[in-house]
């Protein structure tokens, strides 16, 4: 049985999502139950209250920028980095370390883990560029070589109902790893610096950009560890750039 194959999906029982579903999910026991977990994977649900509806963004004020709620997050083994956090530590605005150095702002998925996360009242929209950002704790090695950089990928997915995914082709088999997140250093730390989290070319992180999978608008992001690889997918936080509510 492949490591995959041993990561077990827990989902909220308020979600819309009737599953986790897609690359990272467990296998079915032919009951409608996911598979028993295997040794050193684990699963949580958000525990943040009830799935936005379709209608929910309404942009009657502020909308939320950054992601505000696990829906549900499924770790494969390997890892535990950060799940003495959850789910606090992937909401809100990253804390990059630069280029040369990992934060420790992060949770760690595990081998083939996946996690998926919603933004409240609001929801990303094609516009130019990119859309979305998804920051991890990649790092450079060297500053001569960009190609050395210290990369754990994931496969991302998006999704407007949290039923129907649609996945960015993601390059992982040598750099530059297109379409895939883990690979950029993260710049922006409000904490620390002044730089716009939410500026792709100054704020660093993974961009993103809808129209390349032809996808309008959507409401949920679903993040999944490539499984088999060395390392593994720490995420930091996600950041709307074009957001229905602004």
């Amino acid at each position: 049985m492949s490591l995959r194959a041993l990561v077990v999906c827990l989902c909220s029982s308020a979600s819309v999502l009737s599953g986790c579903g897609g690359a990272g999910a467990p296998p079915d026991d032919g009951a409608g139950e996911p598979a028993a977990a295997g040794a050193g994977g684990s699963c949580l649900s958000g525990g943040q209250g009830g799935a936005p509806g379709a209608g929910e963004a309404a942009c009657g004020g502020p909308g939320a920028r950054f992601a505000t709620r696990v829906v549900s997050a499924c770790f494969g083994p390997g890892q535990g980095f950060g799940q003495d956090r959850y789910p606090d530590v992937v909401l809100g605005p990253p804390r990059g370390a630069g280029c040369c150095g990992g934060s420790l702002d992060v949770l760690s998925l595990g081998d083939g883990g996946s996690i998926v996360v919603a933004f409240e009242g609001n929801a990303i929209v094609d516009g130019p560029g990119a859309d979305f950002l998804v920051f991890e704790n990649a790092f450079a090695r060297g500053e001569e070589d960009a190609a050395s950089v210290f990369a754990e990928l994931a496969t991302v997915e998006v999704s407007e109902d949290g039923a129907a995914w649609s996945a960015f082709p993601c390059a992982a088999d040598r750099y530059p790893y297109d379409g895939c997140a883990g690979w950029h250093p993260v710049h922006a730390n409000p904490d620390e610096n002044g730089i716009d989290p939410l500026d792709p070319p100054s704020a660093g992180g993974d961009p993103f950009d809808l129209a390349e999978i032809g996808v309008p608008l959507a409401r949920f992001v679903r993040i999944t560890d490539r499984a088999g690889t060395p390392d593994v997918f720490d995420l930091d936080a996600v950041g709307v750039v074009h957001a229905l509510c602004p």
